[in-house]
């Protein structure tokens, strides 16, 4: 949101950023979701889908004229379920800022990964701070790169909040952060009491897409709209061509074991990392897969019958894979749900993934067949 910010601010007219710091119960967007509201009542983004969003430019007007920051609570109402909330019966709690030009921080290459790290328990008298290379952050790093920024926000030692915060900016991680207290080992003194809001932006995740084929190629189209950086790898140059699939990123021809391994230890691939593997040809398959499965990637699936699943299994583990790496094959690829073409097929493999990462809670269920919320929340706490 760094650089709608700067585009937003740079005719020298203020605007309002509206932040969801903190959700809980059944919200339709995750914590970290932003909403732009130009001095001249232009808005960008949305936090809710419509259900407080007259609410926040309400609130975002008051601020701009106070010119300070404040936190609001919006919820879902039993009494009056037209009163301001969530009418899927969440609560949002969003931090609403003044943002006047020239105080946005310098915007880092487009697509780098950095960290904004903002106090939020204070009335918002404190500046910013961006964290670039978030993933090299340590303790001693942002001591010397940011000491006096970070003593300038917290208004003590900076050192305690340095040790507590480098872990989770080197994990990405967004979200409010509650520096107060003493931790086991800790002195008494130093570290002071905090209310952060991390919202990091880490470069897209990998889709590594092995097969050229049509699969691949609609399974790219949804990759890409789902913000993946999408490549497509096989060793056969005659179908392995950037016109075949120009949805991808990036198109090579090489044999796919050694791709993924090239990738891995050049440091380009990650745990959010997700595997599909189309070829149908066990040359590809089995050891591209052993390579994947090996990794601690996010999702490793790969195409095919059950005839065809339960021979690769054979021959993975022939070729020495643990039960617990071949329980993180997803074989055969995809949920359930009567899917015939390439594109029903990208629909069913990205319903799987999506199930994957958001962990264990994903049913894969109809919703009206589930209870409990039906949007994932995303909280963070370091205290």
């Amino acid at each position: 949101m760094l650089e709608e910010l700067a585009a937003a601010t740079a005719g020298g007219i203020p605007c309002a950023a509206a932040t969801i710091v903190r959700a809980s119960g059944s919200v339709p967007r995750p914590v970290g979701t932003t909403m732009l509201i130009s001095g001249t009542g232009i808005i960008h983004g949305s936090l809710s889908g419509g259900c407080v969003e007259a609410a926040v430019v309400a609130a975002a007007e008051e601020v701009l004229a106070e010119g300070r920051p404040r936190l609001e609570s919006f919820g879902y109402s039993d009494t009056d379920a037209f009163a301001v909330g969530l009418s899927c019966g969440g609560t949002l709690e969003v931090f609403i800022a003044p943002v006047f030009p020239g105080t946005v921080p310098a915007v880092p290459d487009a697509g780098a990964p950095c960290v904004l790290i903002r106090r939020i328990d204070d009335g918002g008298g404190t500046v910013p701070l961006l964290i670039e290379d978030p993933a090299e952050a340590t303790p001693a790093g942002l001591l010397s790169a940011h000491g006096p920024a970070l003593a300038a926000m917290l208004g003590t030692d900076p050192a305690r909040a340095a040790a507590r915060l480098a872990p989770l900016l080197a994990a990405g991680r967004t979200g409010v952060v509650e520096l107060g207290g003493r931790q086991p080992g800790e002195p008494e003194c130093g570290g002071g009491s905090a209310v952060l809001f991390l919202e990091s932006r880490l470069a897209p995740p990998r889709l590594v897409l092995i097969g050229a084929n049509d699969f691949s190629a609609a399974l790219a189209r949804q990759g890409r709209l789902l913000g993946y950086r999408v490549s497509v790898c096989d060793a056969r140059p005659l179908f392995t061509t950037p016109d075949r699939f120009p949805d991808a990123h990036e198109v090579h021809v090489q044999w796919p074991d050694s791709y993924l391994r090239g990738e891995a230890s050049a440091g380009r691939l990650d745990a959010r990392t997700v595997v599909c593997v189309l070829s149908h040809d066990a040359r590809f398959d089995v050891p591209v897969l052993a390579e994947a499965l090996r990794r601690d990637f996010a999702f490793v699936g790969a195409m095919g019958s059950r005839r065809s699943h339960d021979a690769r299994l054979a021959a993975l583990h022939a070729a020495g894979l643990t039960a617990a790496e071949l329980a993180k094959l997803h074989s055969p690829i995809g949920l359930d749900i009567g899917a015939a073409t390439p594109e029903e097929t990208a629909v069913s493999v990205f319903a799987e993934i999506v199930a994957a990462r958001s962990g264990a809670a994903a049913s894969g269920q109809p919703l009206r067949a589930v209870s409990g919320p039906i949007h994932p929340i995303n909280r963070l706490r370091a205290s």
